[in-house]
């Protein structure tokens, strides 16, 4: 409908009606109705700008009309049974991460490489597709094939492409990283002065080494054979990169390999890299320096010199930030020792800011997590006959005349020798509970921005924790190497995908929130082409404002549906 304007000759005056057009199948000819008659423009004294008004009023009754023209009527059949293999219910919530995944140009990497693979099956379809279950419901390559149409999509792949697939998606992994970080950097203005760097491990399930699947430290004190991540996240929570290695590699061994190779690839200027103690080592140190970057590393107080221990522990020194927080700092030049090309053992001195602080609230939470441990270490001494589960290995470092099996966790007999809690050793840390030690190479940096740069650690920790929870990337069940890499590097993209959508959303929900609300936005079918969604909350409220969809609707029909995909690959 629209505001028709007729000016009468006579008058001089212009006659206002809101028609609607037709086609006049006898004429062949497009026709108007006159739907309101409103009257001479002239004689409308009661509103500022009728023109307006009247426009603006004819756009509303021609919604208006379009809602009563999809109204449907329900029919109930009693008789009407369900056929099998048909899915009925389908989830709309992942177009919030189809709209990111069409932004960072994901779709466009994989169609450009689909020149390079004579296949009968899109990339791009099925990489999307197994992204998408792996954040909304992970589980295996064959379980997410399983549950493809569970999606608005109409994907024409079978298993056995899903499997194919994976060697190409390892083949263009790191191609894939570059051209995200390069998206990531336009859209979300991305800055790698400073960069967060940590290692986790992910274990699989078989018990047979092989490749990069390796018995060694396990995070989770599991016996399976492991592989090292080393993950590189910039100052907003967004992964920039990551690297695998096999789960025998010392963590303190993945940091250079995975930095010279992302300043060779991204061609980074200098970058200072934020890391725990473990990283904290005399080779890192050197490599970092020697190409210009620098480091913020976690230095252990309790492990740390005496010269350290008693530097922390000595009030001289310290400048009050409130009654629990108090902080000093010092030049301390340091020797490191690194081997040379030819293998020899070589010295030199750096010169670091060494900044020390105390807070309250890490001491009372050091102690609560003691006390846990104490008591836990209190029941093994008073049970001997029983083995120690996975989880209280750690606290029997505070018992003395302890012999256990580290694999099994069972309390082996010591001679004549009777456990007993380690006092001394639980008065020794005690001492240094509420005080944290950072080194940096970074000497203009106030000790202020060095722990608040520093506190940006944790997203790092909370990414491994999303891919190990929300997404689920362990246990890993493809044993292929190349299907190996191709599976992280879904997760990745998962993970990338969900930080983007924390970071839209103002850092408001965390991701199990993001993931449980967009797998509930789902709808039912109902009628011939009608969904009926039954689930809306604060969250997708928050999601759909930030990304451009409205997740309100109850009722949609699947033409509507049908333009909301093809709107969030524009």
């Amino acid at each position: 409908m629209y505001l028709k304007k007729i000016p009468n000759k006579k008058s001089g005056k212009t006659f206002l009606s809101i028609v609607k057009p037709y086609y006049h199948k006898e004429s062949g000819n497009v026709r108007t109705k006159t739907i309101l008659s409103i009257g001479y423009l002239e004689d409308i004294t009661d509103m500022e700008d009728p023109i307006a008004y009247y426009t603006q009023l004819a756009e509303q009754m021609t919604l208006e009309e379009k809602d009563l023209e999809r109204t449907a009527t329900i029919a109930y059949k009693p008789a009407e049974r369900l056929q099998p293999g048909i899915c009925n219910r389908k989830n709309l919530g992942y177009l919030a991460l189809s709209k990111l995944y069409h932004e960072l140009g994901i779709r466009r990497f994989w169609v450009s490489r689909q020149r390079t693979v004579k296949s009968d099956y899109q990339l791009d379809q099925i990489f999307r597709m197994l992204v998408f279950q792996r954040i909304l419901d992970p589980g295996s390559k064959k379980y997410s094939f399983e549950h493809r149409e569970d999606y608005f999509e109409r994907y024409t792949f079978e298993l056995q492409h899903v499997y194919r697939s994976l060697s190409t998606f390892s083949r263009y992994r790191k191609d894939l990283l570059f051209a995200l970080h390069q998206a990531v950097s336009a859209r979300y203005h991305r800055d790698t002065s400073h960069v967060y760097y940590d290692v986790t491990n992910y274990y699989f399930e078989t018990d047979v080494p092989e490749g990069l699947k390796q018995k060694g430290v396990s995070k989770e004190h599991r016996p399976n054979p492991i592989i090292q991540m080393g993950l590189l996240m910039d100052s907003q929570g967004l992964p920039i990169a990551y690297e695998l290695f096999s789960g025998n590699t010392n963590d303190c061994l993945t940091l250079r390999p995975v930095i010279r190779d992302i300043r060779k690839r991204y061609g980074i200027e200098r970058m200072v890299v934020v890391a725990d103690k473990g990283m904290n080592t005399s080779n890192n140190i050197a490599s970092l320096l020697l190409r210009g970057d620098g480091y913020i590393y976690a230095q252990s107080v309790r492990k740390a010199t005496k010269e350290l221990q008693d530097y922390v522990l000595d009030e001289t020194g310290y400048s009050a930030m409130g009654e629990d927080f108090k902080i000093k700092s010092r030049l301390e030049p340091r020797e490191i020792q690194i081997q040379d090309v030819h293998g020899k053992q070589k010295s030199f001195t750096v010169e670091q800011k060494q900044v020390v602080f105390y807070s309250r609230n890490y001491d009372l939470r050091a102690k609560a997590e003691r006390s846990q441990a104490v008591a836990k270490a209190q029941d093994i001494i008073a049970h001997p006959g029983r083995k120690a589960l996975v989880e209280d290995l750690g606290c029997t470092r505070y018992i003395r005349n302890l012999n256990i099996d580290q694999k099994t966790g069972e309390i082996l007999p010591n001679g004549k020798k009777t456990p007993v809690l380690d006092w001394e050793r639980i008065a020794q840390e005690e001492r240094f509970d509420g005080y944290y030690a950072l080194v940096t190479s970074e000497m203009e940096m106030s000790e202020a921005e060095i722990i608040n740069t520093y506190r940006g650690l944790w997203q790092i920790e909370e990414s491994f924790k999303i891919t190990k929870g929300d997404l689920q990337a362990r246990p890993v069940y493809v044993s292929v190497q190349e299907h190996i890499e191709a599976h992280f590097l879904i997760c990745f993209v998962a993970l990338l995908l969900l930080r983007c959508l924390q970071l839209r959303t103002n850092q408001r929900f965390s991701a199990g929130q993001l993931v449980e609300s967009l797998s509930r936005a789902s709808g039912s079918l109902i009628e011939e082409n009608l969904y009926v969604f039954d689930y809306y909350n604060d969250v997708l409220e928050k999601v759909g404002k930030a990304v451009g969809l409205d997740f309100a609707m109850k009722y949609r029909h699947a033409k509507d549906i049908r333009q909301l995909v093809a709107q969030v690959k524009k």
